[in-house]
């Protein structure tokens, strides 16, 4: 059974490849990095999928997979980001949007320029603290499952997430908080 595919793997991955997309997104900063991150994981998954199945929590394994993949690209390869000084900032015409007509492309461009400027922010973050504000905010889960999933204690994280947040707030505008 080593070759064949393991039972219930290809439904797994149907049922969660966008979520699993969407949350490597927000750690990576890039389709392609969430692309990457989602297929390096599942192929670590893979060989052993019948006995994450059958422990009865496959997400859980799978998110601790990936978190640990994410984390090991900096330690492997020297990470794929180039460092800055800070946030890039957008030209102050685009960062204060003029109130436009409640149409559905003032919208959409203020929806844009919001994604732009959270993205930004979270790749000034070191890995571990934007891992922990991912999980915490965007995969909704407790303290407790942080630590869990990153095989770390509770205080880490609270400290990781608190550091995070600090570094957040200095870089978010004053009118934005």
């Amino acid at each position: 059974m080593a070759d064949s595919e393991p039972r219930g793997f290809r439904e797994y991955v149907a049922a969660r490849r966008q979520g699993l997309l969407a949350v490597g997104y927000v750690l990576t900063g890039s389709q392609h990095g969430a692309e990457d991150l989602v297929q390096a994981t599942l192929v670590k998954v893979w060989p052993r999928w019948n006995r994450v199945a059958d422990a009865g929590d496959p997400d859980a394994y799978v998110r601790k997979a990936m978190l640990n993949t994410f984390l090991s690209w900096r330690r492997r390869d020297g990470g794929r980001e180039i460092p800055s000084d800070g946030v890039a900032s957008l030209p102050s015409s685009l960062s204060q949007p003029q109130p436009m007509a409640d149409n559905a492309a003032g919208n959409a461009l203020t929806g844009v320029l919001d994604r732009v400027v959270l993205r930004d922010l979270l790749r000034a973050l070191p890995r571990r603290q934007r891992a922990v504000v991912v999980l915490r905010y965007y995969a909704d889960l407790t303290e407790a499952q942080v630590a869990e999933a990153m095989g770390c204690s509770v205080g880490t994280v609270k400290s990781q997430h608190a550091k995070a947040l600090a570094t957040l707030r200095r870089h978010t505008p004053a009118e934005d908080r």
